[in-house]
């Protein structure tokens, strides 16, 4: 089996840099966090906020863990 040579393998490791780059730059245009530009119903995701709180303490409180 015979070793490629240094500069094939710089080659293709920039190659995969390279790469790597163009799908970072692909995902990062098309990614969506959900932060505070995203327009919704404020109301409603405290309300669920809240929700998701007390339904968690009622648990707890049920299970002895408190």
């Amino acid at each position: 089996m015979s070793t490629p040579s240094p500069a094939a393998a710089d080659s293709a490791a920039s190659a995969a840099v390279r790469t790597a780059v163009r799908i970072g730059a692909r995902v990062r245009a098309g990614a969506r966090t959900g932060g505070p530009k995203d327009d919704g119903p404020r109301i409603l995701e405290q309300i669920l906020g809240w929700t998701l709180v007390v339904v968690l303490a009622v648990f707890v409180t049920r299970a002895g863990l408190m």
